[in-house]
């Protein structure tokens, strides 16, 4: 598999380092926008490379549903299909078929369900999510596995976790099996797409260690923590990721799926993970929440009206730059898809510029000073 990561700072546990990829190289840690049915919502590719966005993530259900993998495959692949010539990591499906509660029945063979979009039946097994995420081309693939709701009792954090590695290792044989049909193998000889596996295990520190070390058996490029940010407490999030980590291979990506808030994903990074992807910059901002170096800001508040400062006096996005906390309310409010646009991309170049402060403090050696300021300031982020 073609992903080559080498760690070029450390500031224990935390580190700086790049991922080689077939489509380019991704400094880490790295916050991935999450682009669910080929496209971060309201955002342009050009405006997402302006920004600074090195890696996407794709929605394996959603593409496979609309407009289908073999149609993707057939117009050269998703990086040729959405105009993204960078890295793509898509996840297995298994996250979004899990939320569909009641449409789902989860056996050995895989997950029967029913699309959220017409109701049309459907079979995902560890083969067809490699299938589909083979079609799709990504540089980054995910293992399928079964998501945990919360609560969950031991017995069935146990059984998930039991399900989820044998679809790991059928994930696995199917991939190595296949991955030479990547859309794009004749673009870059020699290489191919690399996959990732999955731990699981609830919210049992116990099942969370176990997973992780017979995860790492598989010998994978890479590995994620799953089955976080499904209602538990942020507390339970952290706790499960600092069990985890030290158990995922020091030379290798790991990657914290779902999450989080700006302030989450600096304490993340700071504990060492090194790849992380969420919702939260674009879906709050299309209802109106601005994240901000001095906090979280509802720009639909009246407070706003005739507020002639820019959202984030000291953000150098192009949002802020140019327009008014009042254009924005007014945009808000009069519900004018611009305004979910701005909102978006402020909310995005955030994110990214949460990042490169990190990656920056630990080359530095300032990341215990970047992490006090974070939280001297109740979770807002501070950038560089």
């Amino acid at each position: 598999m073609s992903l080559a990561f080498t760690i070029q700072n450390e500031q224990q546990p935390a580190r700086r380092g790049t991922m080689h990829l077939p489509h380019g190289a991704v400094e880490t840690p790295i916050f991935m926008p999450v682009g669910t049915a080929a496209t971060v919502k309201a955002v342009p590719q050009d405006r997402l490379e302006a920004l600074g966005t090195q890696i996407l993530l794709g929605n394996t259900y959603h593409l496979y549903l609309r407009p289908g993998h073999e149609t993707i495959r057939r117009l050269g692949g998703l990086h040729r299909f959405m105009s993204w010539p960078h890295p793509i990591l898509t996840d297995s499906g298994g996250f979004q078929v899990f939320s569909l509660n009641q449409l789902r029945k989860v056996s050995e063979d895989g997950v029967r369900f029913r699309s959220h979009l017409d109701g049309s039946a459907h079979m995902f097994t560890p083969e067809h999510s490699m299938d589909v995420q083979i079609a799709l081309g990504a540089d980054i693939c995910m293992v399928f596995d079964e998501c945990t709701e919360f609560p969950a009792s031991r017995e069935r954090a146990r059984q998930s976790l039991e399900l989820t590695l044998r679809w790991a290792r059928r994930s696995r044989d199917h991939f190595l099996a296949h991955a030479h049909q990547v859309p794009w193998a004749v673009d870059f000889p020699g290489q191919t797409q690399s996959l990732f596996g999955i731990v699981q295990g609830g919210m049992y520190t116990d099942l969370r260690r176990e997973s992780a070390e017979r995860l790492v058996e598989l010998d994978l490029p890479g590995y994620a923590i799953g089955g976080l940010s499904v209602g538990e407490p942020r507390e339970l999030t952290r706790a499960m990721i600092a069990e985890t980590l030290p158990l995922l291979p020091a030379g290798k990506p790991r990657y914290v799926m779902g999450v989080g808030y700006p302030e989450e994903i600096v304490e993340y990074a700071a504990m060492g993970v090194d790849m992380m992807d969420c919702v939260i910059p674009t879906r709050a901002a299309r209802h109106g929440l601005l994240f901000t170096r001095e906090g979280r800001m509802n720009i639909k508040n009246r407070r706003y009206a005739e507020d002639q400062n820019p959202p984030d006096p000291e953000c150098g996005c192009p949002v802020c730059a140019r327009y008014t906390r009042a254009y924005l309310r007014h945009l808000a409010m009069a519900q004018e898809p611009l305004g979910g646009t701005l909102n978006s991309i402020h909310n995005l170049a955030l994110y990214l510029d949460t990042m490169q402060a990190v990656r920056d403090a630990i080359s530095l050696g300032t990341l215990p000073q970047l992490l006090s300021r974070v939280r001297e300031r109740g979770g807002a982020h501070i950038g560089g």
